[in-house]
């Protein structure tokens, strides 16, 4: 269990106990309204509000980061070859690297690539890492975490309407946006040293500033080799797949990971997917950079294109498409 987990145990049960008292009378708990006061709580998506539970930390615990600062590769000394980070790979600018070390701690970063305002997120406990356009019908949005989950899965919620939006699915589901979607940018989770390899020329975001946290540290230790999600009570995957085992999705389509491990590249369904040894899983050892291999995934369409997809653990797939295809082979 991480670092931190019991000791918001307590506080994360006595929260859903009054949750469930509320969602039985249908409606949200009365701390969420004064917790939240310009959330919208009469529009929602969501089936029963007993789905939604505290994490622990209050609304902005988990500090998003706005105006990140950018260092070149050539001057990036702290990250190790087989950390995770996150590429983004928009054309004609400068590609850049988000690395877990720092989202772990934050799960968002408000950027600005090309003109295109941009959400890269990663919500560790389902290992979902997506980058968002953050320009919408509303205007343009800035996000911040919650402190919420649903299915194990973090809660966005921008600072413009205070709407909720689930990050796996990037869908607003509680507020005045309650069912607008976000556009999902290409973007991918590599290792370091492929990143470097690939883009000497490229920007690393740099260590934040003004935050006291333990950056390199993975405070979900063994995490992704438990037997069952935390704070998750929904349906296990179905195939004998594992709940905390990786899936690549793309759209509503799931390939194992462990598949796509074996076979090395995977053309299907007009997709391609190649594997290649590497990168540390941010979600083992205490230290990122000794954590297991878990390999590098790219997702491209038949003409060479990189496509949006994420590489999530199968029970949160499960949960947000349980009606998805499961690539499994033959």
């Amino acid at each position: 269990m991480k670092r931190g987990m019991v000791l918001a145990v307590g506080a994360v049960l006595t929260a859903a106990s009054l949750a469930v008292a509320a969602a039985a009378e249908g409606r949200p708990p009365a701390f969420w309204t004064s917790e939240w006061p310009d959330t919208d709580f009469t529009v929602s998506s969501v089936g029963s509000w007993v789905e939604i539970i505290s994490g622990g930390p209050p609304k902005d615990g988990i500090p998003s980061i706005e105006d990140p600062v950018f260092r070149p590769v050539s001057e990036e000394t702290e990250l190790a070859p087989r950390e995770p980070v996150i590429t983004l790979e928009i054309e004609g600018e400068t590609p850049r690297a988000y690395p877990i070390r720092y989202l772990t701690w934050h799960e968002i970063v408000n950027d600005e690539v090309g003109g295109i305002p941009v959400a890269v997120t990663f919500c560790p406990l389902c290992n979902s890492g997506i980058t968002f356009d953050r320009r919408t019908e509303a205007g343009m949005l800035e996000f911040g975490v919650s402190g919420k989950l649903r299915h194990s899965d973090m809660i966005m919620y921008d600072r413009q309407t205070e709407s909720w939006w689930q990050q796996a699915v990037g869908e607003a589901i509680v507020g005045d946006l309650t069912g607008m979607r976000l556009d999902t940018l290409p973007s991918w989770m590599e290792s370091w040293a492929l990143f470097a390899e690939r883009n000497p020329e490229g920007l690393v975001m740099a260590r934040p500033t003004g935050f006291a946290r333990d950056y390199g540290a993975n405070p979900y230790v063994r995490y992704d080799s438990a037997d069952r999600p935390f704070l998750y009570n929904g349906e296990m995957p179905p195939h004998g797949i594992g709940p905390l085992e990786r899936v690549v999705r793309v759209g509503d389509r799931a390939w194992p990971m462990a598949r796509l491990a074996e076979e090395g590249r995977i053309e299907e369904a007009g997709v391609v997917l190649s594997w290649q040894a590497g990168q540390a899983s941010a979600l083992d050892t205490r230290e990122i950079t000794e954590g297991r291999d878990v390999g590098n995934v790219r997702v491209r369409d038949a003409a060479g294109a990189d496509l949006p997809h994420d590489v999530m653990f199968a029970f949160a797939y499960h949960a947000f498409w349980p009606d998805g295809a499961w690539m499994l082979g033959d």
